[in-house]
């Protein structure tokens, strides 16, 4: 099985999200089953299901989470040499010559990718056209809206 990548951040916010999740989820889920309980006939008692079917939604997460954690590899991008070069955790500055705008990306693990705030996934196009790349170079990335232009102004390891 291919080890997934995570930024030490990443890493930690993940873990965080877990033991929420097992620490005071899981006990708040298990009181409103034992209320909905509390309430008599299980077949009619619409509480009683939803909290059952929330149960199942929070341990589905909580597997889910475990099981990336146990298979990912954490890269701590300030440990890595710098060269200029976009790597795994890379903070990129880029200014879009098709749509004459600057950009920031920091390159993330899936796991951790949130695009709203310039966390782009390693597999998304962006990040892919990005890897490997100079300050100074122009990239051509096709996405889903069409071919952009890329100039790399900055790369930082932080």
């Amino acid at each position: 099985m291919d080890k997934v990548p995570l930024t030490k951040i990443g890493y930690n916010k993940i873990k965080e999200k877990l033991q929420f999740l097992k620490s005071k989820e899981r006990p708040r889920i298990s009181n409103a089953i034992s209320e909905a309980r509390a309430h008599g006939d299980l077949k009619e008692n619409a509480e009683y299901h939803a909290a059952k079917e929330e149960q199942a939604l929070i341990e589905k997460k909580i597997s889910e989470i475990e099981n990336a954690l146990s298979i990912c590899q954490i890269i701590e991008v300030s440990e890595i040499p710098y060269t200029g070069k976009v790597v795994f955790g890379s903070t990129v500055k880029v200014y879009d010559l098709v749509n004459d705008r600057e950009l920031k990306y920091k390159i993330v693990g899936n796991l951790e990718s949130d695009p709203s705030n310039g966390h782009i996934s390693i597999d998304t196009p962006i990040a892919k056209a990005l890897i490997g790349k100079n300050e100074s170079e122009v990239v051509e990335v096709v996405t889903p809206s069409g071919k952009i232009e890329l100039e790399i102004i900055l790369v930082k390891h932080i």
